[in-house]
């Protein structure tokens, strides 16, 4: 019998490429997303938590804006954030040394109540209300490459089209093991995706999204 992930049918197996953002399903097959790619789980031991700021055993630090953030409301919707109202953010204290770690998972930094999320859909001047898989609201800098859980962080972006948070994640991945295999520094990757990530999918895909 096929998983339901991110409402889609799919055979998991083990090596597969895997989005963090689907982590949550993942584990509920008994599969973990690391480092973009699945691993089962062993023993039924759910992964490590931490506190909402961060917990004693992993220290994001302070949230970090990429530029600054000048609106809060009356921000304009499309494939891209509105930089002005959505800069990107990312914890100082996820340091590569930590994304990449063997047991660092996303689930333990993941912090974003509906609340926050309804508040995003205000300044985009959107209807408070929960969307399904037609909008996401994602993290401009995704959590598996620091990414903050400030509202700074995170933007409506439309689940189908030609560039939608699925292809995003594809990209995100890819940055993750470009990161950990010394091709590209973190501070790169994270300018890159939070200034233009339709831009940084066709320098690192060779293709348009």
């Amino acid at each position: 019998m096929p998983a339901i992930v991110g409402g889609q049918a799919k055979c998991l197996r083990a090596g597969e490429f895997c989005s963090p953002a689907h982590e949550s399903d993942y584990e509920h097959y008994g599969f973990a997303c690391v480092a973009g790619h699945l691993q089962k789980r062993t023993g039924g031991a759910s992964p490590p938590s931490a506190s909402k700021s961060g917990g004693s055993s992993l220290r994001l630090g302070v949230s970090v804006s990429i530029g600054g953030r000048t609106r809060t409301e009356g921000c304009s919707r499309g494939v891209l954030p509105d930089r002005r109202c959505s800069p990107g953010a990312y914890y100082s204290g996820l340091t590569s040394s930590v994304i990449c770690s063997a047991s660092f998972r996303t689930s333990t930094i993941r912090n974003v109540p509906q609340s926050e999320k309804f508040a995003v859909e205000r300044e985009y001047r959107m209807p408070e209300r929960l969307y399904g898989y037609t909008i996401e609201i994602d993290h401009i800098i995704p959590l598996e490459l620091g990414g903050s859980n400030d509202i700074a962080n995170l933007y409506p972006e439309p689940g189908s089209g030609p560039a939608n948070y699925h292809v995003k994640d594809k990209l995100e991945n890819r940055l993750h093991d470009l990161v950990c295999g010394g091709s590209m520094g973190l501070a790169a990757a994270h300018r890159g995706i939070a200034t233009n990530w339709e831009t940084q999918y066709l320098q690192v895909f060779g293709a348009e999204p």
